[in-house]
């Protein structure tokens, strides 16, 4: 009669140990600012890709852009971690060439003007490390506006291959070939 009451004691113990082991296993809620990305060719059909983007999207909430992205300061291009741009072949962004490989996309944001940078620092949070003396290429484009409004800042590519960065109505568009 004992050997059977310390058995079950033991399968409860094992029981207790499983279940608090299971629930270590927690995983967080979505990001505030969620991670996704970009591609051109934006297929997912097309497995060779020139260009991808990975990147945090942060949502306005009641905010305006100039307010989170401060027009002539260097911004992230997103939230969290520097925006990661990665060219699997040589690119021509507006007028600048700028080689294969992974950099980092910042922008100073401005009124009627972007200005766009490809540096070659990687794994960086944030702009605070900004080093200006790493950017690979600048380029400056227009800034327009659009009818509708997106409460998250998005990235997207066009069929010729342009990078289009959108947010509340502001829209910036890249040239790359």
């Amino acid at each position: 009669m004992k050997k059977v009451m310390n058995l079950s004691k033991l399968a409860c113990l094992a029981i207790l140990l499983v279940s608090f082991s299971m629930n270590a296993q927690d995983f967080k809620d979505l990001d505030k600012s969620p991670m996704d990305a970009a591609a051109f060719p934006s297929s997912h059909r097309v497995s060779e890709k020139t260009v991808k983007v990975i990147y945090s999207r942060p949502q306005l909430k009641g905010r305006t852009v100039q307010s989170l992205a401060p027009n002539g300061e260097v911004w992230r291009t997103g939230a969290n971690e520097a925006t990661e741009i990665t060219f699997y072949k040589d690119v021509t962004v507006g007028d600048k060439k700028v080689k294969a490989g992974t950099y980092s996309l910042f922008t100073i944001p401005g009124e009627k003007s972007w200005t766009i940078i490809i540096n070659s620092d990687v794994d960086v949070w944030g702009a605070y490390s900004y080093n200006k003396g790493n950017d690979v290429a600048r380029v400056e484009v227009p800034v327009s506006e659009g009818k509708k409004s997106l409460e998250a800042f998005s990235i997207a590519f066009d069929d010729e291959g342009s990078m289009h960065l959108a947010w509340g109505t502001l829209r910036v568009a890249v040239p790359m070939k």
